[in-house]
C-alpha cells in the first residue's frame, strides 16, 4: 500500500512539472484563442478587449502569479489611429494585465525584471495596415498572439520555478500598442514600482516565425553589461542563432522603458511579407520554433534575475 501511495505520489509530481513547462498545445492554445473570430483583431475597447482581458488575467491567477498592484489591471485611455472615414469613437478605454513572481533574495528581490509584449492588433484594419483591405478581421497570429502566449507560457514555468529567483519578475501585457506603444507609455509615465528598481525590460513582439535558420534577433543588449556576450552564448547553448545587436533599440513597447533609461532587449524571429495584413494567421506558426525562443527567454530571465551585475548603458 505504500509503494503505491510513493508510485502515485511520484507520478503526480510528474504530472504537475510537466504541465509547467512550456508546451507546444499550450502555445497553440492561447494563440488560438486570441486569434479567434469572436476576438475580431482584439482592437482597443468594447467586449473583445474585456474578454481579452480577462483571458490573460485568468492564466496569470491560475498559475500563481500575484496581482502586482491591488489588482492586476491597470486601465487608461486610448487614442485610436483611426481611417478618416471612420466611425469609430477616437478613444477607447483599455487595459494593462500585470502580475509579479517575488524574488527570494532578502536585497534583490526589490529589483525588477519586467517581461512583456502586447496583446492587441489592428482589429479590421486601419492606418498602421499593409493591405487595403478593411471590415476583415486581421488575426495577428505572428503580431503579437505569438509574444502573449510566449509571455503566458514563459510566466506559468517561472512561477513553478520561482525558488530560482533573486530579483523579482513583472509580467506584463500591454495593451494598445498598435496605436503607439500607448499601454508601455502609461505603464512608464504612471508605474506600480519605483522606476529605478526596474533592471532590465524584456520585450517580445512578433516571436513566431522562427525560419530554418533559427535566426533571432534582438535589439538593446548593449544596454545592460556583457549582454551582447550573454545572448549570444545563451542562444548557442539552445540551438539557436541569435543575431544580437547593443543598439537597434527603437519599434516596439521596450522603446518606452528604454526612453526612462532603463536597460531593454526587443526580441523577434524577423519580418515576412504577412505582417499588418489579414493573412497574418495562426497556421503560419512556427510552434515548436516558438517553444525554443520561450525557453532562450527563460534561461536569460533566470541569469539576470540572479545576482547577475546590472545597470543601464547609453546606446547611439
Amino acid at each position: 500500500m505504500i509503494k503505491i501511495f510513493w508510485l502515485l505520489a511520484f507520478i503526480y509530481s510528474i504530472a504537475i512539472n510537466a504541465q509547467a513547462d512550456i508546451t507546444v498545445p499550450e502555445l497553440k492554445e492561447h494563440i488560438h484563442f486570441l486569434t479567434a473570430k469572436e476576438n475580431t483583431g482584439r482592437f482597443p475597447g468594447g467586449k473583445e478587449n474585456k474578454k481579452l482581458v480577462k483571458y490573460i488575467r485568468k492564466d496569470l491567477k491560475k498559475n500563481g502569479i500575484k496581482p502586482l498592484s491591488k489588482s492586476y489591471l491597470q486601465e487608461f485611455n486610448a487614442k485610436l489611429r483611426l481611417d478618416k472615414d471612420a466611425s469609430l469613437q477616437p478613444y477607447a478605454k483599455t487595459w494593462n494585465v500585470m502580475g509579479v513572481i517575488p524574488g527570494n533574495d532578502e536585497k534583490l528581490k526589490q529589483e525588477y525584471i519586467v517581461l512583456g509584449a502586447h496583446y492587441d492588433h489592428l482589429g479590421l484594419g486601419g492606418p498602421s495596415s499593409k493591405s487595403k483591405e478593411r471590415n476583415v478581421i486581421y488575426p495577428g497570429a505572428d503580431d503579437n498572439a505569438s509574444g502573449t502566449s510566449a509571455l503566458l507560457e514563459i510566466a506559468e514555468k517561472l512561477s513553478n520555478d520561482k525558488e530560482k529567483l533573486k530579483r523579482s519578475v513583472i509580467i506584463v501585457a500591454f495593451g494598445a500598442e498598435e496605436q503607439g506603444l500607448l499601454g508601455s507609455s502609461y505603464f512608464v509615465n504612471h508605474p506600480p514600482v519605483p522606476l529605478s528598481h526596474i533592471k532590465l525590460m524584456i520585450n517580445m513582439d512578433m516571436v513566431g516565425r522562427l525560419n530554418d535558420q533559427k535566426q533571432v534577433y534582438m535589439g538593446g543588449a548593449g544596454t545592460f553589461p556583457e549582454g551582447v556576450d550573454l545572448m549570444k552564448s545563451l542562444g548557442v547553448s539552445l540551438g539557436l542563432n541569435p543575431v544580437v545587436h547593443a543598439g537597434s533599440v527603437g519599434g516596439s513597447d521596450h522603446v518606452s522603458f528604454y526612453r526612462k533609461k532603463i536597460s531593454v532587449l526587443g526580441i523577434h524571429t524577423g519580418g515576412h511579407p504577412q505582417y499588418h495584413t489579414p493573412e497574418d494567421t495562426a497556421d503560419l506558426i512556427n510552434y515548436e520554433g516558438e517553444k525554443q525562443v520561450c525557453e532562450y527567454i527563460y534561461q536569460t530571465i533566470l541569469k539576470v534575475a540572479s545576482d547577475y551585475r546590472m545597470g543601464f548603458i547609453l546606446q547611439d
